[in-house]
């Protein structure tokens, strides 16, 4: 197996097998599944195991965007809670761009890990007043909402999105956050199980976020 077990919440060693699961820090816990490096066989690995929930890029990838970590929350006998995919590339105005995308069932607290707030879902400004960014998957426009990140550190420099998706949270999170410009363009989200021939010919590579 290529992808290794760790908490969805936090950083801190975990323990078990099977449905049997703990973090250090967390107790309990559904463990998240991510590679030790990003590459086409365990993103192979990953899709077989997330199946009950989407894995969502960018699509299509832009010139020199590489894909360099990915990620699936559940037990290896059971449905997944959540997904999670990182690419990175460059940009004319940001130069490196690192984008995270996050679809979750509520209360598994992945996409707050990764925006590094101190709660498990986005918050209660979501869904208040006109959405800030739309993004598509599956040809439907999704709605987002910019959520705070005024609690966390000086060096987590990023813009944050979220809003509901086929009744799951979704999650973008972009480094630096500037790069938040981006978004006015209405990417489109595709599931990369869905991917035909093109997923062969996805490209890995480049450093895994810090989170």
């Amino acid at each position: 197996m290529t992808l290794a077990a760790s908490c969805p919440r936090c950083s801190s060693p975990v323990s078990g097998d099977g449905a049997q699961w703990r973090c250090l820090d967390h107790g309990a816990i559904t463990p998240l599944w991510r590679p030790a490096t990003a590459s086409y066989e365990a993103m192979a690995e990953h899709l077989l195991q997330c199946t009950s929930i989407p894995t969502l890029l960018p699509w299509p990838l832009s010139p020199g965007w590489t894909i360099t970590d990915f990620g699936c929350v559940g037990h290896q006998d059971g449905e997944a809670k959540a997904s999670i995919s990182s690419c990175s590339g460059v940009s004319d105005l940001d130069g490196v761009v690192e984008l995270t995308v996050v679809a979750e069932e509520p209360g598994v607290g992945l996409g707050a890990r990764c925006a590094g707030i101190d709660r498990t879902d986005p918050g209660a400004e979501i869904g208040e007043g006109p959405p800030h960014v739309k993004v598509r998957v599956s040809g439907h426009p999704i709605s987002l909402w910019s959520v705070s990140t005024s609690e966390t550190s000086s060096e987590f420099d990023r813009s944050v999105f979220a809003g509901e998706a086929q009744g799951r949270w979704l999650w973008i999170v972009l480094r630096p956050a500037s790069a938040a410009l981006l978004l006015n363009d209405e990417w489109i989200l595709c599931d990369a199980n869905e991917l035909g021939p093109e997923l062969i010919e996805l490209p890995f590579g480049g450093n895994p976020p810090p989170w």
